[in-house]
């Protein structure tokens, strides 16, 4: 019976997910003779545990790694790095600085997204495990700048000063010790209380799931809704919406793909590539689509007293 924190279902069946690789040395370090089938060798395993469908490492029977993904990781790392750019020329928009924090997280973690998902090293190998814990800190730390730019918008606080910046920061710190620090502990099992799943098969880690599953989805629909709130009721606006709407909606069909059709896309492809390609190019094309949505409530001709009421 699967358990509120259980990885072993998505490990079994999501192809590429990124998680996996923690249980992996956890369970190569604790109980090996769980891993069988393609994990049973790690100089070959594709990422998951026991997976019903992945793909090989690279240079194992033809295998060039995750290579859809590795191509769509790099392409979208041009991408995000020309929003950083150009919201950087927005001297005087609105949240301007806390945007670019998010857009630089969400550019960090491609690199790691292409390393952790492209069967590019050996499972179980310390390097791997350390990589996949960052990745695991910049995600759910990048969901925190999410929601921290809807708090922004609503003018609490005045965007770009320290007391934006400074609190922004130090719970993005915190959001990022404390999730790597938990995955380290997964997959290097440092303590029985967070780390050591029990039973080993069932790739238990209540905090993991939380930061890694639960939390991105909370964030993302309480920033947007709080990002209707203020263009419909604040602002009094209707074409921003659209380009919100639009961000959600790429952003629900990346997780649908990613959970949903990427075993479908591996096994048809004989284990080439799965649908985590896809979800990237969702993922990144949501991205875009919040950029436009800011643009449109940060125009020049907009009543600025909005957000800055007169004295």
């Amino acid at each position: 019976m699967t358990r509120f924190g259980d990885f072993q279902t998505l490990c079994s069946m999501v192809p590429s997910y990124t998680w996996c690789n923690l249980f992996y040395r956890q369970l190569l370090s604790n109980d090996p003779s769980i891993l069988t089938g393609v994990s049973q060798i790690a100089a070959s395993a594709p990422v998951g545990i026991n997976p019903e469908c992945g793909i090989p490492k690279v240079n194992n029977n033809g295998s060039l790694g995750n290579i859809a993904n590795i191509v769509a990781c790099g392409l979208s790392f041009f991408i995000v790095g020309a929003l950083i750019y150009f919201t950087g020329r927005r001297k005087a928009a609105v949240g301007r600085v806390e945007l670019r924090i998010f857009f630089a997280l969400y550019l960090l973690t491609l690199p790691f997204q292409l390393i952790t998902t492209g069967s590019l090293l050996t499972q179980g190998s310390t390097a791997l495990v350390v990589l996949t814990a960052i990745h695991a800190g910049l995600v759910a730390t990048l969901f925190w700048t999410l929601l921290g730019n809807a708090i922004v918008a609503t003018q609490i606080v005045e965007d770009g000063t320290l007391s934006s910046i400074v609190p922004f920061s130090i719970i993005s710190v915190a959001f990022f010790a404390a999730t790597t620090y938990i995955s380290l502990d997964v997959g290097l099992t440092f303590t029985h209380t967070l780390g050591t799943s029990n039973p080993p098969q069932s790739l238990h880690s209540i905090p993991l799931f939380v930061l890694t599953s639960i939390w991105p989805g909370a964030a993302a629909l309480i920033y947007f809704g709080i990002m209707l709130y203020i263009v419909l009721g604040i602002l009094n606006e209707v074409r921003p919406v659209w380009y919100y709407v639009i961000a959600a909606i790429l952003f629900i069909l990346s997780q649908l793909d990613y959970f949903l059709l990427s075993k479908i896309i591996c096994r048809g492809s004989s284990m080439k590539v799965d649908g985590s390609f896809i979800a990237t190019i969702l993922e990144t094309a949501c991205v875009i689509a919040l950029y436009f949505a800011w643009r449109g409530i940060t125009e020049e001709d907009w009543d600025n007293d909005l957000y800055y009421p007169s004295q």
